[in-house]
């Protein structure tokens, strides 16, 4: 079956989406990497339109500033106050017209004279699509569209059915087996709401029947709106065809109302993308804490551990293993490289290269073939070349490191003066000691070393061995005498004991005082005078005797 290029597309985004209660306009929420506005204009530019217009009116700036950001060439259509998908669509042809008049006019190619657009008008189908149905592909349309073709159809609707068909316009065929009018749910007879086709809100039709029809919609219905719906019923009555292209897969139209309709498409749409990824030779091991947006490129034998988030224009080398815990977004992954427990931003990992657990790679990182990017490392505009490591507890911003370096743990490359950044170059076959202070603008040349605990502010030669730290002095007795009553000076005093806060030479001194005052003999008390004899004290003694 052969696909035409239509006419035009046209995207209907106007609507509030109340039911979102949300500050961002329905059709700008996500799923997959992309806003709904965005899955739209995607599915639409595969069908190669000759013209493309975006029917907007809630948040209109927002929403035409992003249609305009994924295609420039987009056309925007301002519905007016008048509600309704068919005004909507009149508002959108009728910017397709002047465009069409416009460039008749740029080739001074229109009829009459030289250079004149009269009569000029958009000729052909024309596929108008919701733009809250994120998962309709452009496949799906193209057959819708070579069905239209193929028939001559004046109008091709396509419907899916639906055990519960609640809130949906229902497709009312005729004898003949064609659409003989789509009615809305507020409009539908009892017997009406039993039928289970329903209207996805996706058609083809020709431009001169939509012309046609405008003049004579009305709102004499329940909603006051301006039925695109109507144009069936006059398409019909003009003696055109109308007919259905039905689809038997009901969640490929299945709109978006609210955030709870918006997580079940997510999840429905995330397990398509991992299905067709394994059955193209990915292992995904838990695809219920896998997720991959539409834009994300897999090589085959790329494996994905639990809690991967892949986003963006991430793209992953054969034969590499991400996570488990790892969100990746706008990473370039080579082949053969492992990522563990990391988040990484604009970033390109090389091939057997190594990275994390717990790794921050912001936008500018550049890990050359075999390196390696360790735990608690972060890295942001920095280079570091083949085979080089930074194994653990360091941060590398606005750096480059030459191939076979090996920067020591707890290293900082100071790249901020409080104005500027700049720039550290490290070379190639260097090893830098632990706590190190690299304080950017400085040059460490090829094979030069670094001790422990310096602070690098000037350029270290090729094959030189760069120290900073001066003497180590211990200042004794310090934490009990400025820190007393903390629990530090308390220990301190437990191993101390009352010498606690003496210098060594200083409790050395009182040492060999006590011993000396141990080993010395006593001094004897000094000699009593001698008392006198009493002639009492004779008598007394010789009658004693």
């Amino acid at each position: 079956m052969t696909t035409p290029r239509p006419a035009a597309v046209v995207v209907l985004a106007a609507g509030e989406g109340t039911r979102m209660k949300s500050s961002t306009p329905k059709v700008l929420h996500t799923l997959a990497g992309r806003s709904m506005l965005g899955h739209a204009l995607a599915a639409a530019s595969s069908l190669d339109p000759v013209r493309t217009a975006v029917v907007v009116r809630h948040e209109r700036d927002r929403v035409a500033a992003h249609a305009m950001s994924l295609d420039s060439a987009v056309l925007i259509a301002d519905q007016d106050n008048i509600p309704g998908t068919g005004r909507a669509v009149q508002c959108a042809l009728s910017v397709l017209d002047a465009a069409a008049q416009a460039e008749a006019v740029a080739r001074s190619e229109g009829p009459g004279e030289p250079g004149s657009a009269a009569g000029v008008l958009v000729e052909g189908p024309v596929v108008v699509l919701a733009g809250d149905i994120p998962l309709l592909d452009g496949e799906t349309l193209a057959e819708l569209l070579a069905a239209h073709a193929a028939d001559g159809n004046a109008v091709t609707v396509l419907t899916t059915e639906v055990p519960e068909p609640t809130g949906y316009g229902r497709i009312v065929r005729g004898p003949d087996g064609d659409v003989e009018s789509i009615v809305e749910e507020k409009d539908a007879s009892p017997q009406q709401r039993t039928i289970a086709e329903i209207n996805s809100s996706v058609y083809v039709f020709d431009a001169g029947v939509l012309r046609g029809a405008f003049g004579r919609l009305s709102r004499d219905n329940a909603q006051g709106e301006v039925y695109l719906t109507d144009v069936i019923g006059i398409a019909r009555g003009d003696g055109g065809r109308v007919r259905a292209l039905r689809t038997d897969d009901p969640v490929l139209v299945e709109g978006v109302n609210d955030r709870a309709q918006l997580a079940v498409l997510r999840a429905e749409l995330n397990r398509r993308i991992l299905d067709d990824w394994m059955r193209e030779g990915v292992t995904v091991i838990d695809p219920a804490t896998t997720w991959v947006d539409v834009d994300v490129e897999l090589a085959r034998d790329v494996t994905l551990l639990p809690g991967t988030q892949l986003h963006g224009a991430t793209s992953i080398g054969e034969g590499a293993t991400i996570g488990p815990d790892t969100t990746l977004t706008d990473v370039e992954v080579q082949a053969r490289a492992t990522v563990i427990r990391t988040h990484g931003s604009l970033a390109v990992i090389g091939e057997d290269a190594l990275v994390g657990p717990f790794a921050y790679l912001r936008p500018g990182t550049v890990l050359g073939e075999r390196g390696k990017i360790g735990t608690f490392v972060e890295t942001k505009n920095a280079e570091i070349g083949a085979g080089s490591k930074v194994p653990h507890l360091s941060y590398v911003g606005d750096a480059t490191i030459g191939v076979e370096t090996n920067i020591g743990a707890a290293s900082v490359f100071v790249n901020y003066d409080g104005v500027r950044k700049h720039r550290t170059t490290i070379g190639s076959y260097a090893r830098t000691g632990s706590d190190n202070m690299f304080v950017a603008p400085v040059t460490v040349g090829d094979g030069a070393y670094t001790g422990a605990g310096s602070v690098i502010r000037h350029d270290v030669p090729s094959g030189a061995l760069a120290v900073s730290a001066g003497a180590q002095r211990n200042i004794e007795g310090w934490v009990v005498r400025n820190r007393a009553g903390t629990p530090a000076a308390e220990a301190a005093s437990a191993v101390d004991g009352p010498d606690a806060g003496l210098s060594p030479q200083a409790r050395a001194e009182r040492e060999r005082a006590g011993q000396a005052a141990s080993t010395q003999a006593p001094t004897p008390p000094p000699d009593l005078p001698q008392r006198p004899t009493s002639p009492t004290n004779t008598a007394t003694e010789d009658t004693a005797r």
